[in-house]
């Protein structure tokens, strides 16, 4: 049985940052080992929230900071499947759980068109990081084309309520867009009944 225990002391010892009055640059760096804890094993993620959509990849909230200082988000990729080229407007930070994912940066020139850069390969116990100003233009694939990947991201703010925006690479245009999430369902982490039940 999977046992949700894990997500439940991430997002504990994530409000704990918070409640250390800690800038977000210090938050995002020590959150990055909380996340690299938490997806360094497998098995804790409920099935209902590993499951792909054949038309496009997934975002399922898992949790969502009461205050909205931070939400939590698998990203369930099917074979193939990637982004558009995006904003994110908040920082953020991606853990890759089962599978591989690929990110590829893009600059912004002069003229608004945008410039592929490096590439890059999650794969699982990986950590990236992702702040505005420095590194918040991307596409995000799975990078296999026969299995399902998911990741983990934390994000800054409750992530499926943020106005942002993706891009034509050639021309520049952007077009806003708000993501909301592609959950029915929201993980319980607070339900401790089975404990009654073990006496």
């Amino acid at each position: 049985m999977t046992s949700i225990a894990p997500l439940r002391d991430f997002v504990v010892r994530f409000t704990r940052l918070h409640e250390r009055g800690l800038p977000p640059d210090a938050i995002q760096r020590e959150g990055a080992v909380l996340l690299r804890d938490l997806v360094a094993h497998d098995g804790w993620l409920p099935e209902p929230l590993t499951r792909p959509n054949p038309e496009r990849y997934s975002q399922y909230l898992l949790h969502c900071d009461p205050l909205e200082r931070f939400s939590v988000v698998s990203f369930v990729w099917g074979p193939g499947q990637k982004t558009p080229l995006h904003d994110h407007r908040v920082w953020g930070l991606i853990g890759m759980l089962r599978g591989r994912e690929s990110e590829t940066q893009f600059t912004r020139a002069a003229d608004g068109s945008f410039h592929a850069g490096e590439t890059s390969v999650l794969d699982p116990g990986d950590v990236a990081f992702l702040a505005p100003g420095v590194n918040d233009y991307h596409l995000v694939a799975n990078a296999l084309a026969d299995e399902t990947s998911i990741s983990i991201h934390v994000y800054g703010d409750n992530i499926g309520g943020v106005s942002r925006a993706t891009y034509d690479p050639v021309t520049g245009i952007e077009k806003s867009f708000i993501s909301g999430y592609s959950s029915e369902d929201v993980p319980n982490l607070w339900d401790r009944s089975k404990r009654a039940e073990a006496v």
